[in-house]
Formats: C-alpha cells, sequence, structure tokens
C-alpha cells in the first residue's frame, strides 16, 4: 500500500476536528487532557547541562590569575566541609533519581491511557489505568533502562571532557586544553543525543501503539515494528518525521500565541494541557494515521470515529 504523509495529517486533523467539537464536551476535554498530560510527564526534561565560563576569568593577569575571592571563599568553605557536601549532593542525586522513575512510571500509564482514549473517542481514566497496566510495566522498565544507559554515557562524556580541559579549569582560565575539552564533550554528545532521541521518537510513534494494538510488550513490539512498519517503508518514515518538524514549528506558533492570548495560562500544569488539547491529539493521531495505511491489518480509524461515549468524571484531587 503506498503511504501518504498528506494524508496523515489531514486524518488527524479530521479527528481532532470531529472528536472535540461533534459533540463539544468541557468535561470529556478535562479527562482527556488529564491523560494526555499524564502520558508527557517528565518530556522535555532532558539533561544536557553545560557549564558557561565566569567573564572574571579575563582578568586572569591582574590579580595573580586566581579566582574572584567569593568563588574562592565558596570552594575554602566546601573543602572544609566536603563530607556534608558529598551527603548533599548524593541526596539531590538520589531525590532526581525517585523523581525521575515516578515520573516515568506515571507517564508510562498516561501514553496508553491517552491513546486508548483517541482510538475509541471517550475520556476514561479508571479502566486503561487497569487495563494496560502489563504493557505500561513493560515500557517503564525499557524507560527506566534506556535512561539509565544515557545517564551513564553522558557522565562518562562529561568525566572526558573534564579531565582533558583540567588544567585549565585549575587555572581558571579558557585556554586550549579548555577549548579540547569542549569540543571533544560536543562530538561526543552528539551521536549520543541522536541514538537517544531517535528511540525516544519512535517509542512514542510506532512502538507504544504496536503494543496497544498488538497486545506486544515492548521488545517483542520493537521486532513487529521493525518487520512490519519500517522494512519496505524507510523512505515514508523519512518524509514523516520531516513533515512532523514543519508541523512542530507551527505547533509552536500556536502555543505561542495561545499563551500571549490567555495570559500565560498554558504555562500552568494540567490547565495548559486542556487548552492546548487539539494539538496533542492531533500529534497522537498523526502516527495513527500513518501507521494504518501500512497494510489493512493495521487500520486503526475507520472514516468516521467510533461513536462519541460521555466523558468520565475526573479523579478526584
Amino acid at each position: 500500500m503506498s503511504i501518504s504523509v498528506i494524508d496523515a495529517v489531514s486524518g488527524a486533523f479530521e479527528r481532532t476536528r470531529r472528536m472535540l467539537f461533534e459533540p463539544f464536551d468541557i468535561g470529556k476535554w478535562f479527562v482527556l487532557g488529564f491523560c494526555a498530560w499524564l502520558a508527557c510527564l517528565g518530556d522535555g526534561g532532558g539533561g544536557g547541562g553545560g557549564g558557561n565560563f565566569p567573564s572574571g576569568a579575563r582578568s586572569g593577569r591582574g590579580g595573580g590569575g586566581g579566582l574572584p575571592p567569593q568563588f574562592q571563599a565558596a570552594i575554602d568553605w566546601c573543602q572544609e566541609h566536603l563530607v556534608w557536601v558529598i551527603a548533599a549532593a548524593v541526596l539531590v542525586l538520589l531525590l532526581f533519581i525517585v523523581l525521575w522513575v515516578v515520573l516515568t512510571w506515571l507517564s508510562s500509564r498516561g501514553r496508553f491511557m491517552f491513546l486508548d482514549g483517541v482510538v475509541k473517542n471517550r475520556g476514561a481514566v479508571v479502566e486503561p489505568w487497569h487495563q494496560f497496566r502489563t504493557l505500561a510495566n513493560s515500557l517503564f522498565w525499557f524507560r527506566i533502562v534506556v535512561g539509565a544507559i544515557g545517564l551513564v554515557l553522558l557522565a562518562a562524556i562529561a568525566l572526558v571532557s573534564v579531565a582533558l580541559a583540567w588544567e585549565d579549569l585549575q587555572a581558571w582560565e579558557f585556554g586550549p586544553k579548555a577549548i579540547v575539552g569542549l569540543v571533544t564533550g560536543v562530538l561526543l554528545l552528539m551521536p549520543v543525543g541522536l541514538v537517544l532521541s531517535l528511540i525516544a521518537l519512535l517509542l512514542k510513534d510506532f512502538v507504544v501503539p504496536v503494543m496497544y494494538l498488538r497486545g506486544a510488550r515492548v521488545l517483542a513490539a520493537w521486532g513487529i515494528f521493525s518487520r512490519e512498519i519500517v522494512s519496505g517503508h524507510v523512505g515514508a518514515m523519512i518524509l514523516f518525521y520531516l513533515l512532523k518538524i514543519v508541523v512542530a514549528i507551527g505547533m509552536v506558533i500556536v502555543v505561542c500565541c495561545a499563551t500571549c492570548l490567555t495570559c500565560c495560562l498554558t504555562a500552568l500544569p494540567y490547565i495548559g494541557t486542556v487548552i492546548l488539547l487539539p494539538l496533542f491529539i492531533f500529534e497522537r493521531c498523526y502516527s495513527l494515521y500513518f501507521v494504518q495505511q501500512v497494510s489493512p491489518a493495521w487500520r486503526i480509524f475507520q472514516d468516521e470515529p467510533p461513536p462519541y461515549v460521555p466523558a468520565e468524571s475526573p479523579p478526584a484531587a
């Protein structure tokens, strides 16, 4: 079967319009918005930190080339209380890991809840929360393992960069060794970031729908995705993501306009997701309409959405 990314866009737009406005049900907006918000927990919070070299370093020859007094005093204090500094750093790291695990677990459930709501044209929380527990747990562990590998790689890259630039860092200078460390870090970070981003995109756009439709765990779903969707359709998938970039630019413009028109209400957690719900549903439908063109076996939507199901009441806070 021929695959058209334009047809996928038009199908996603039409379904979004019918789901949310025919008829319009504010309760459905809030429930589906909750599922979309849950699915997106932790997204965009990726870590790639970077350090800014202080502007005071340019005066390295004036006062002996050392640190400004306030920085030197802070370093001396940390050295005097090294045990407490290390303990605080470990505690912050553990809190970060716990928060990351909790958000990943919740968003793994949310992805199936939101996908189910889009496919079945309904707002529901309790039933899909329990129904897709096994698949969501499989997705959760896969994301945890990939995320842990990513963090280890990022830490290794940071250590290599710091080691190469260590002499300049000690002298508080942005010299040749600091440049070598920075360039090396960027060159190593680019392929790692690209691979991790590609895994995250494919997982969200295609592997999760495969798990939902076939009832397969995450590793089996990757195999199905590779054999039945990627095979013979690499060019179409490239076009899919190229068009998705264009669509994403349009979405950013819409979000900026909505933020201005609503006095920044779109920046509020959950409330912003409800306001921007058409964008979330459109994005979810885009990959589904693309997939269902692969073969009749992947038919997800009919010409019309399924009969409207009244929204379930939002969960109590």
